[in-house]
């Protein structure tokens, strides 16, 4: 589903009606968007390779502390509805990719926001358990575009998969500054002194090559967010 230009547009609308119909949903106002949503996406919208894809992750509590996922809020599913093949989810087409984005607190962290439980348990100083080197557990459930049976796989998410600074680390710093932006927009609840200047520094040091501008396009919107927010509230 495509909005045009400015005015009479619900983008609360567009969003829902292309969540439950398995589709995708975007506002074109320049023409740099109608390339990428045109002509660079275009695949990823009409050749399907998965549908009813599911993730969900379980975190150790060995290692994690506290944890919550980022954005996702409307596609959102109960956890016993993972494994229930009746419950519909969203599709992935060609190319098409997809990033989740966790915020976690190791434990020994000083800075949690939720006090320990008094029955919590924890593990003795020194002892080792059989997942003491994973982070969490990686689920994912899909089926292939002309089956109803999801296939799984399954994959522990390690210590030793911590990434150094390399260009990985540099698409996941890019993830975290526009997360960043989206949660300052929402107002901030979990983003403490976290600034848009802060976002601008991320995504500008996470910028790369930028062939089309996309990147430099998003960093100017940040800069008139932070503009607007400077501006006398009514």
């Amino acid at each position: 589903m495509l909005g045009f230009g400015q005015g009479n547009l619900n983008d609360h609308l567009m969003q829902t009606l292309a969540q439950n119909g398995n589709g995708v949903a975007a506002h074109i106002d320049t023409l740099n968007e109608a390339r990428k949503v045109l002509v660079e996406e275009a695949s990823s919208t009409l050749f399907p390779i998965a549908k009813d894809v599911k993730i969900q992750v379980e975190f150790n509590p060995d290692t994690v502390a506290e944890y919550r996922l980022i954005g996702y809020e409307t596609r959102a599913l109960a956890r016993e509805d993972f494994a229930n093949d009746k419950v519909d989810a969203g599709d992935i087409g060609a190319g098409h990719t997809v990033t989740a984005i966790y915020e976690i607190t190791p434990v020994g962290s000083d800075h949690r926001m939720i006090e320990p439980s008094r029955y919590e348990t924890t593990t003795a100083a020194g002892s080792e358990t059989p997942f003491a080197d994973e982070y969490a557990f990686l689920k994912i459930r899909y089926k292939l575009p002309d089956q109803d049976r999801s296939t799984l796989i399954t994959t522990p998410v390690t210590l030793g998969q911590e990434t150094a600074p390399d260009a990985t680390a540099r698409e996941a710093q890019w993830a975290a500054a526009v997360a960043a932006f989206g949660q300052l927009l929402k107002g901030g609840k979990y983003t403490g002194a976290y600034t848009y200047e802060d976002v601008i520094a991320l995504a500008q040091g996470a910028k790369g090559e930028d062939r089309f501008g996309y990147r430099a396009e998003f960093i100017n919107l940040v800069r008139l967010a932070r503009s607007a927010s400077a501006l006398p509230k009514n």
